[in-house]
C-alpha cells in the first residue's frame, strides 16, 4: 500500500518530479537523493552549464598563488639542498652548520610572514614553530661546531 503523499502505482514505475521554479519536487527528492536543478536556456536554446567555463589565465593566476604560497618552504629546501651536497662532498662540518642554519631560517620566515603566507612551515600555533625551529637549529650548529675528529676527519 502507497504512502498518503505517494500516488498508487501499479506497474511499480515512479513518476518523473514536477518541475516548479529551479527545482525538481518529486519521489527522487523526498527519498534523500540531491535535487535536481533545473537551468535556464541561453540564446542557442540549449541548457547553461552551472558556472562558465574557466581560462588558461585563471589556471596561471591559480598556480602562481599557490607557488607563492609556498615560497619560504622553498627556500628553506634550497638552503637545505644546498647543505646536502656539501655534506655528499666531504664538507660534513660545514653541511651541518647549514641545515642548522635552513632551520634558523625557517624560524626567522616563520616569525616574519603571516600565517596565509607561511605555508607549510606554519605548522603549530607560531610562537611554537618559532621556538622548534630556533632550538633545533642552534643545537644542529651547537653539535656540528664542537664535533672533533670521527669518521671522517681523516680525509
Amino acid at each position: 500500500m502507497a504512502a498518503p503523499d505517494e500516488p498508487d502505482d501499479p506497474a511499480g514505475e515512479r513518476p518523473a518530479p514536477a518541475v516548479t521554479g529551479e527545482r525538481a519536487v518529486g519521489p527522487a527528492t523526498r527519498s534523500g537523493s540531491w535535487p535536481v536543478v533545473v537551468l535556464p536556456e541561453n540564446e542557442a536554446g540549449r541548457a547553461r552549464h552551472a558556472r562558465p567555463p574557466r581560462s588558461a589565465g585563471y589556471y596561471r593566476r591559480a598556480l602562481a598563488r599557490r607557488v607563492r604560497a609556498q615560497a619560504a618552504l622553498t627556500a628553506v629546501l634550497v638552503v637545505v639542498a644546498i647543505a646536502f651536497v656539501r655534506i655528499g662532498l666531504q664538507h660534513w662540518r660545514e653541511g651541518t652548520t647549514e641545515l642548522g642554519v635552513a632551520l634558523l631560517l625557517a624560524a626567522a620566515l616563520r616569525a616574519s610572514l603571516p600565517d596565509r603566507t607561511a605555508g607549510l612551515l606554519a605548522v603549530r600555533p607560531r610562537r611554537v614553530d618559532v621556538a622548534t625551529y630556533t632550538v633545533f637549529g642552534l643545537v644542529v650548529i651547537l653539535v656540528s661546531l664542537t664535533i672533533t675528529g670521527g669518521p671522517l676527519a681523516s680525509r
